[in-house]
């Protein structure tokens, strides 16, 4: 998928891509360069199949960011999780907590470790539908928490 504005954000075969480091912002600013990366090559696991987690909830990546903005290296691991929605959904945030942990030990801290990069922070974002990286949508749900990578370990850290 290449979205359609002037930077471009690239995805190859099924994989979610990783913007280059230098920002994620997608309007304005630095740009998100074209990465292509397979996730964690070490596993069949695509872009577009659910990866478990503990509520049992369908979790898929959509995409990997990397960026420099907040002043050091930060990896933003975004995912698509419908359960979340607010309205209708099944998970709250005290579940998909617990989901958020698993995805950035599991998952990112792989994924990082695979490519040899070392970010001062990890984010995993779960939403409800896509939302464009720093884009508003009212009607979207999305959960956010911030990690320290340590070894190959998540350590939470509170905004």
């Amino acid at each position: 998928m290449i979205r359609s504005n002037r930077h471009r954000t690239a995805r190859a075969n099924g994989a979610a891509p990783a913007a280059s480091a230098g920002g994620a912002h997608l309007f304005g600013g630095r740009s998100c360069g074209c990465l292509f990366t397979l996730i964690l090559q070490t596993t069949p696991l695509a872009a577009d199949e659910p990866f478990p987690v503990p509520s049992g909830q369908a979790v898929t990546l959509t995409e990997v960011l990397l960026d420099e903005a907040p002043g050091e290296l930060w990896a933003r691991f975004r995912f698509i999780a419908p359960a979340i929605t607010h309205d209708s959904g099944s998970i709250s945030y005290d579940q998909a907590g617990p989901d958020m942990d698993h995805l950035c030990d599991e998952l990112a801290m792989p994924y990082l470790t695979y490519h040899q990069i070392a970010p001062a922070r990890v984010v995993i974002s779960l939403m409800d539908r896509p939302v464009e990286f720093g884009a508003q949508d009212p009607a979207a749900t999305q959960f956010f928490e911030t990690y320290r990578p340590d070894d190959t370990r998540c350590i939470w850290e509170e905004f």
